[in-house]
């Protein structure tokens, strides 16, 4: 899949509606060391989407972020996590926490590798993967739980520009039933696969999927505005 541009003289344009000099991203942490995870808080949608919403009042924020290698407790809720042996817990993406309807912007330009709509319960939704370049090297960004309207006029091979509106935060029901967010995932190699791609793996492949999939924050650029604690 051809890339178009020299994305390696571009500047990286903003993936959400975000101003640093009067907001912060609120750090969620989603794993044991949660003890608000309670099973029946991550079981019941509307009871988690409540639970990101009143974190993100109570400290200011419109954003929370976080999630890369994180080994997480929430995908207990989905067997589409529990499809062997050893569960899937170990997520390979960034998770952006915000209102449904938040806009999502391409930080390159790109073109569309594939889109498909994963409605799974726990999957990602409505999903969108472009092919982007940056400093010389190529790579696919896949854009997760995304509302259906950002991928219903698309069609592969499509140019995606820099700064360029590209999507919506899901309402649950696209969104593969999760608390309104963007999973955004860098991925080297698809490995022949379209429209999908995982975003959580095995504790014991840890090492090859973190080897394919580099903490995005080089893209986003967004940790450096966490909220520290008081």
């Amino acid at each position: 899949m051809p890339v178009p541009g020299n994305s390696d003289t571009l500047k990286i344009c903003p993936l959400i509606d975000f101003d640093p000099r009067l907001d912060k991203f609120y750090p969620f942490d989603f794993s044991r060391n949660n003890a608000a995870l309670s099973e029946d808080l991550i079981a019941d949608t509307r009871l988690f989407s409540r639970y990101i919403e009143k974190e993100l009042e109570r400290n200011g924020c419109k954003y929370g972020i976080g999630g890369y290698n994180e080994h997480r407790t929430i995908y207990a809720r989905s067997t589409h996590f529990d499809d062997g042996q050893e569960p899937r817990r170990l997520h390979l993406g960034t998770d952006i926490w915000g209102p449904e309807g938040s806009p999502v912007y391409a930080p390159l330009d790109g073109s569309v590798h594939s889109f498909h709509f994963n409605n799974n319960f726990g999957d990602y939704g409505a999903t969108l993967i472009v092919a982007h370049r940056y400093g010389g090297e190529h790579f696919f960004a896949l854009y997760g739980h995304l509302d259906l309207a950002s991928i219903q006029h698309i069609k592969e091979g499509d140019l995606v520009t820099a700064g360029k509106q590209i999507a919506c935060f899901g309402s649950v029901e696209e969104n593969g039933h999760w608390p309104p967010h963007l999973h955004f995932q860098i991925i080297k190699n698809m490995e022949g696969m379209k429209g999908d791609y995982p975003g959580v793996c095995r504790f014991s492949e840890r090492s090859r999927y973190l080897q394919n999939c580099p903490d995005p924050d080089f893209i986003l650029q967004m940790n450096q505005y966490i909220l520290k604690p008081s």
